[in-house]
């Protein structure tokens, strides 16, 4: 197969090194970014994507938690603000106006995790990816609300799922799609199927195999050695650097993984 598709990256060699080096310089002009997570259990996803999109060079975060966790993280992390909760302590269906409301003013949105199970929690997020159109980005728990529903995600402009291998072999399941992800394949046969993933579906993938990370857009694949380990840093720095880049998805995902 002619895999004029596929592109190579390491620290060393940068596929785009332009976008490297043409960073915003302020903070009015680095984007706004939205983090959305947690329950009364922990929010750590949250805290943690809040923290990497700093270093990623964000010009603004605002993080939406359950108020729940308003009496315990309150004092500990003042950057959080906070939505109606469950009994239980997780997102309730009625954050959507709070989180619709800061979604417009955001550039950017990455729904982080730690959202817990909660059947009423996933009648809010499916509500919210119908009234929501702008950039997304989702990881961890957030995925789960979908793979078995993945209906909501087919065919939306601006979104980036990053997914565990775990998570994207049920998702591609969900999707009916014809090559299955199974831990056995080969590095050239998982290139090709991210490549026929991303070109019959809109949404971008970001995902780690075997010490490899692999970003497929629009049936262009980049391969980075080593792998970004962790999942929410690796989708924190990934919505940074897509709303920084909102017209360049596929290399602003590669770049934001040096």
């Amino acid at each position: 197969m002619d895999r004029t598709f596929w592109h190579r990256q390491t620290a060393e060699r940068p596929l785009f090194p332009d976008l490297l080096w043409s960073r915003p310089e302020t903070k009015r002009t680095a984007g706004k970014l939205l983090v959305v997570g947690g329950n009364v259990h922990g929010f750590s996803a949250a805290a943690v994507a809040y923290t990497e999109a700093s270093k990623a060079g964000i010009g603004t975060t605002r993080v939406l938690l359950p108020d729940s966790l308003q009496k315990t993280v309150g004092k500990v992390f003042p950057a959080g603000e906070y939505a109606p909760s469950t009994p239980s302590g997780s997102f309730s269906q009625q954050a959507l106006a709070e989180l619709l409301e800061l979604s417009h003013w955001a550039d950017g949105v990455l729904l982080a995790g730690d959202f817990g199970r909660n059947s009423e929690t996933a009648i809010l997020l499916e509500k919210y990816l119908e009234k929501y159109s702008g950039q997304l980005t989702l990881a961890h728990d957030a995925l789960d609300y979908f793979l078995s529903n993945s209906k909501a995600l087919l065919e939306r402009p601006d979104l980036t799922l990053v997914p565990t291998f775990a998570q994207l072999q049920k998702l591609a399941t969900s999707l009916h799609f014809t090559t299955a992800f199974t831990s056995t394949m080969d590095f050239l046969h998982l290139v090709d199927a991210l490549h026929e993933l991303t070109e019959q579906f809109s949404f971008a993938v970001i995902s780690n195999h075997e010490n490899t990370s692999f970003v497929a857009v629009a049936g262009q694949v980049s391969t980075t050695k080593p792998a970004t380990i962790d999942e929410i840093a690796t989708a924190a720095h990934a919505a940074v650097w897509r709303l920084q880049n909102p017209s360049k998805p596929f290399e602003a995902l590669t770049s934001s993984l040096l």
